[in-house]
């Protein structure tokens, strides 16, 4: 069968054409270094890369929550740190105005120095992360402790003006974790000798220990206001020690990230 000059021009110019186009691709491909440059060339693979890039970009939210978490944990862990120093400290002077034997100059230097100390607990719970404040629950702009004093500046109390909410964060997929915020966990303490009790609140501390300096009590210096030390001091050990334990969460979150 004879084959015209027309069919064969034809299919020479399809042919070049074919060829034209898949070398265009390939220079394409050489050129932006991606085998896929639209979904026409591979719909299967756009989808798949769709996914895959949506995929990156919730991860890399999710590591950024991780790590502003994590950042969030250990400034709070370093504000614990510093407030049960000074509790110990506090605990020591108490021990000293309890025994007897001071002096009243002794007396009143103790008193000014357990104030003082006072003054840092609170203020170190009022620490912020960024303009949020650690421990005010979910009302992070509102300073959460607020000292309340007489006439004379001597310490009466304490108030807490947040909330008792602590702060959701999601940090994977279905995956959400509570960063420790609730401010009022610090009021209350367990009795370390009956679980199921537990002592006044932290302002009633704060002014009963102040009034017991001031009138020289040294038998509830030494019996409840002792005890009281160590029970608010505990809690914000054992407060520190749950944040730790939602840190190696955290770590191990952005390591699976």
């Amino acid at each position: 069968m004879r084959v015209s000059d027309k069919t064969i021009y034809t299919n020479f110019l399809s042919s070049y054409e074919t060829s034209a186009t898949k070398m265009q691709k390939t220079l394409e491909q050489l050129s932006t270094e991606k085998q896929v440059n639209s979904a026409s060339d591979d719909p299967v693979a756009a989808s798949q890369i769709i996914n895959l890039k949506s995929a990156v970009a919730e991860n890399s939210m999710y590591a950024s929550t991780i790590s502003s978490a994590t950042s969030w944990n250990e400034a709070q862990d370093s504000a614990l740190e510093s407030i049960s120093d000074v509790m110990l400290r506090m605990r020591t002077l108490v021990e000293e105005a309890a025994n007897g034997t001071n002096t009243t100059n002794d007396d009143a230097t103790i008193k000014d120095e357990v104030q003082e100390d006072i003054k840092q607990v609170v203020s170190t719970l009022n620490t912020k992360f960024g303009d949020s404040y650690l421990f005010g629950g979910e009302n992070t702009t509102t300073q959460p402790f607020t000292l309340e004093t007489d006439d004379d500046g001597n310490i009466t109390g304490l108030t807490y003006n947040g909330t008792d909410q602590n702060l959701s964060r999601q940090i994977s997929d279905g995956v959400s974790v509570d960063l420790f915020a609730n401010g009022s966990k610090f009021l209350t303490a367990s009795n370390s000798s009956d679980t199921t009790s537990t002592t006044t609140t932290l302002g009633s501390y704060f002014g009963n220990l102040v009034s017991a300096l001031n009138s020289g009590d040294q038998s509830a210096l030494g019996s409840d206001l002792l005890g009281e030390t160590d029970d608010f001091r505990d809690n914000f050990v054992n407060i520190r020690s749950t944040i730790g334990t939602l840190t190696e969460r955290l770590n191990s979150a952005a390591s699976v990230n």
